[in-house]
């Protein structure tokens, strides 16, 4: 081993690292917005919101959760920090449905 290759190598690490807490990063993303959609559904089939709250951390993996009433539509907004490097980072979703299940 060179050691132009040990002085390289930590830096090849650290960028395979943030690679992979950015994959990461946007498929807890993708995860949230199906878990925003799944509450939002729920709501507008006129389900409580405690049991809305389980559909959404059930799919997000945890996550906090608020509503909103806007005419006919109810919008849920979903938002969690991002996991491991990337903790820092706060992800949110948001999702509207009809009222009614219309």
């Amino acid at each position: 081993m060179t050691a132009e290759f040990a002085v390289a190598l930590p830096a090849i690490a650290l960028v395979l690292a943030a690679c992979l807490a950015s994959v990461q990063l946007a498929a807890q993303q993708v995860r949230l917005t199906d878990a925003a959609a799944d509450a939002a559904r729920a709501l507008g089939r006129g389900e409580s919101a405690a049991a809305a709250g389980a559909i959404a951390d059930r799919v997000s993996g945890g996550s906090d959760l608020s509503t909103a009433v806007e005419g006919e539509f109810v919008c849920v907004t979903l938002s969690a920090s991002g996991g491991g490097l990337l903790a820092v980072i706060e992800l949110r979703a948001e999702s509207c449905a009809v009222t009614g299940g219309r």
